[in-house]
């Protein structure tokens, strides 16, 4: 039985040097994170004495490049890793079962390498341009990148130096949990005696790309006022820690009256399902993506995920979350009440089914 294996493959512009990759997309699993293991090919005859370096490097944009003006610029870039792969400063490097197959695959002229992901380095996220823009989008941006030289400190000339864009991501933990999220608040009013009580809880507490969500809203109206309507929203929350910006998208809502109104002493209990897709939210400025490749289908950007001990505040790049918004409309004169129950919005580990439902409910 002949096993077929997708192989990357990126090559200079003079076709002398070129990169094989198994995958693009690398895993943080807390704990630690994939390695970047590939193999380069190059042609000896090209050489000519010369060696070759390679570079694991990270963008952070966080500003437009039509507004770099007088020297200023909005974005960082930071060489994470890099090493001499060509000839080989440890022979005795231990290659991984991909690159294996590749150097036998490909020959004498292959070259394996590894990069290393430094400890807290942000995940891939892309922040969503609108339609005309047509500069370098926001966000973070992993590439690895390889090039013949003298030294390492050599101009690097584009006719002989290749690079390739991959993906740092997160996975969810294998087990869900069995906490059910969950957020009670009321509202008095000036004028008039009682409370409208809002309780939110969801079904739990780590949802897959591609889910619904299921909210769950009692509303309890002891008040003498009327709730008209109830609107739902799927919320997410972005921080450019760079520059210590937030803002929150809605990804996801719906406004529904079925029940309302709530006149005074009723109840109502329902269950709302909402599904956070990027299909819906396509051109739409500011949506973080889970990275960017041309050509490829991308999900809306991971929730932010720290090691047990530390909170989200102490991760860098671009930070993630995501909250359930139930808001009620009370009338004219009794305003409006709504209330936030945070969840995490993941990829599923690799193994796990998962039920798309992209048909059932297509992009509007």
């Amino acid at each position: 039985m002949v096993v077929s294996v997708k192989v990357f493959k990126k090559a200079t512009p003079n076709g002398k040097v070129t990169f094989y990759l198994g995958r693009r997309d690398f895993i943080d699993h807390l704990d630690y994170c994939d390695p970047v293991d590939g193999v380069i090919v190059v042609e000896p005859e090209y050489l000519k004495n010369r060696k070759v370096f390679g570079q694991l490097a990270t963008t952070y944009r966080y500003g437009r490049e039509e507004d770099e003006v007088m020297g200023v610029k909005f974005s960082k870039e930071l060489i994470l890793s890099r090493e001499q792969i060509v000839p080989m400063t440890n022979p005795n490097m231990e290659m991984t079962p991909m690159q294996e197959k590749l150097v036998r695959k490909l020959g004498s002229n292959a070259h394996p390498f590894t990069f290393h992901f430094p400890p807290n380095s942000p995940s891939s996220v892309t922040l969503q341009q609108e339609g005309d823009d047509n500069g370098k989008p926001l966000g973070v941006e992993y590439t690895i990148r390889a090039f013949v030289g003298d030294s390492e400190d050599d101009r690097q000339h584009k006719r002989s130096m290749v690079s390739l864009v991959i993906k740092k991501l997160q996975y969810a933990p294998l087990n869900r949990g069995q906490r059910l999220p969950s957020s009670l608040v009321s509202k008095g009013f000036t004028f008039s005696n009682g409370k409208i009580s809002l309780e939110v809880t969801l079904d739990r507490e780590i949802y897959y790309h591609g889910e619904k969500t299921a909210a769950t809203v009692q509303v309890s109206n002891n008040s003498k006022k009327s709730v008209k309507s109830i609107k739902c929203f799927i919320v997410q929350h972005t921080e450019i820690t760079m520059v210590n910006a937030q803002f929150s998208k809605h990804v996801a809502q719906l406004e529904t009256k079925e029940g309302c109104p709530i006149t005074p002493g009723a109840n109502l209990t329902k269950t709302f399902y909402l599904i956070p897709l990027a299909a819906n939210n396509k051109d739409r400025h500011g949506i973080a993506l889970d990275g960017h490749l041309k050509d490829e289908d991308v999900n809306l950007a991971s929730s932010t995920m720290v090691q047990d001990g530390k909170n989200t505040g102490d991760a860098c790049g671009i930070v993630i979350s995501y909250s359930v918004r139930i808001k009620l409309n009370c009338g004219t004169l009794g305003g409006e009440m709504q209330t936030d129950v945070p969840f995490k919005l993941l990829q599923p580990a690799p193994g796990k089914t998962l039920l798309r439902l992209e048909e059932e409910y297509p992009p509007h």
